[in-house]
């Protein structure tokens, strides 16, 4: 980082002397921060949980095509796209000049779950395109979530338990370990749009989605635990009760979705000996998705209103956006497979409710965006 302030006061100094100016005595304003040097510091701190703003746009794009708003989902599917490119080739880049940072933050209890993000941010788009019906780019998305699923699913848990960062784990588990169940359910909810010819593909399709829906019903009830000892234990703040815990109902608004589509796919021997039990639970797994908005709602109260935490726009954010979503297509999903009217409408008022937290928190983006970008003076 010294070779980066350097370069950054050196440009500052340059830009004063292209502008006329002296670089002796303090005649000319010079910038403390080059662009370049910003953009940088600003790669090198970005979070790992980042791609829930293209989880969210996508959710979001989905729940507006299965309401009948064909263009408005189109346009924020096409902003979802955008996102994921622009993300990538920031990670891309991180990697390159700040790979000791990665390493460290998969290491880390509060941040290294957020990479899973990366892993439902394909699959949602996998599901957006299948909507569309763009299914060569749908399964080539599904193909890559399902490898980063495989792959991170077994190293992220390792390092951070494991290899360690050297403090407490326990005392920071928090709401972000449950996107580790949101990656699964989101490639079950992929993989259960995928139309194979039939024979043997089918029978493997059936199985791996009904697989990848255990594995992060599963995860759900481990990570749940998990969290719930951390607050007994070590109790938690206003500051640290962070948008991320808004994905425990989110995790199980996905599996209702992932688990109704499994309940209509074609049937084949595994989606038969599950198909019962997948049944019976998605409903019960609806309505603890709902009993915990108010709780969630509540502690947001306590956090920002009793204790004054300052609501500012922070990535993590869109990990709010998404739950929302997510339930708003989970109830209009559960509620046309069962023919529950109450449970569709309610996924209606829900929708309006996620577009207009997608279009507060897209707006905190933008002017964090334009204040960041603007030149700053001494």
């Amino acid at each position: 980082m010294q070779s980066v302030q350097g370069h950054s006061r050196e440009a500052s100094v340059s830009s004063g002397i292209a502008r006329g100016g002296s670089s002796h005595n303090g005649a000319v304003p010079v910038f403390p921060l080059s662009l370049l040097a910003r953009a940088d510091e600003a790669i090198a701190s970005l979070s790992p949980g980042y791609f829930a703003l293209v989880m969210a746009s996508g959710i979001v794009s989905v729940g507006l095509r299965v309401a009948g708003f064909a263009t408005a989902a189109r346009v924020l599917l096409v902003l979802a796209v955008l996102a994921a490119a622009v993300l990538v080739v920031l990670h891309v880049l991180r990697a390159l000049r700040h790979g000791a940072r990665m390493r460290d933050d998969a290491r880390s209890p509060e941040r290294a779950f957020g990479y899973f993000t990366v892993v439902a941010a394909a699959n949602v788009l996998a599901v957006g395109f299948q909507a569309e019906g763009a299914d060569g780019a749908a399964l080539a998305l599904l193909g890559v979530g399902a490898a980063l699923w495989t792959v991170l699913g077994y190293v992220l848990p390792w390092q951070v338990l494991v290899t360690r960062d050297g403090g407490r784990v326990l005392a920071r588990t928090d709401g972000s370990w449950f996107v580790w169940s949101v990656a699964s359910q989101s490639l079950a909810v992929g993989l259960s749009g995928v139309r194979p010819a039939g024979g043997v593909a089918a029978d493997l399709l059936g199985a791996l989605t009904v697989m990848a829906w255990s594995v992060g019903t599963i995860l759900y009830a481990g990570i749940a635990v998990l969290v719930i000892l951390r607050i007994i234990h070590h109790g938690i703040t206003p500051e640290e009760f962070r948008p991320t815990y808004w994905v425990s109902m989110g995790a199980l608004a996905i599996a209702v979705v992932a688990g109704t589509r499994i309940y209509e796919m074609t049937p084949v021997p595994m989606v038969e000996a599950a198909r019962g039990l997948i049944g019976g639970t998605v409903v019960i797994f609806w309505c603890f998705a709902m009993w915990q908005i108010p709780l969630l709602l509540g502690a947001g109260v306590w956090r920002h209103l009793v204790h004054r935490v300052p609501l500012r726009y922070d990535p993590a954010l869109w990990s709010m956006v998404f739950p929302l979503g997510m339930i708003a297509v989970a109830s209009m999903t559960l509620g046309a497979a069962e023919h529950l009217p109450v449970v569709a409408e309610a996924g209606r008022v829900g929708l309006v409710v996620a577009v207009l937290a997608w279009a507060a928190v897209a707006a905190g983006l933008v002017l964090t965006l334009v204040r960041g970008l603007a030149p700053s003076r001494r």
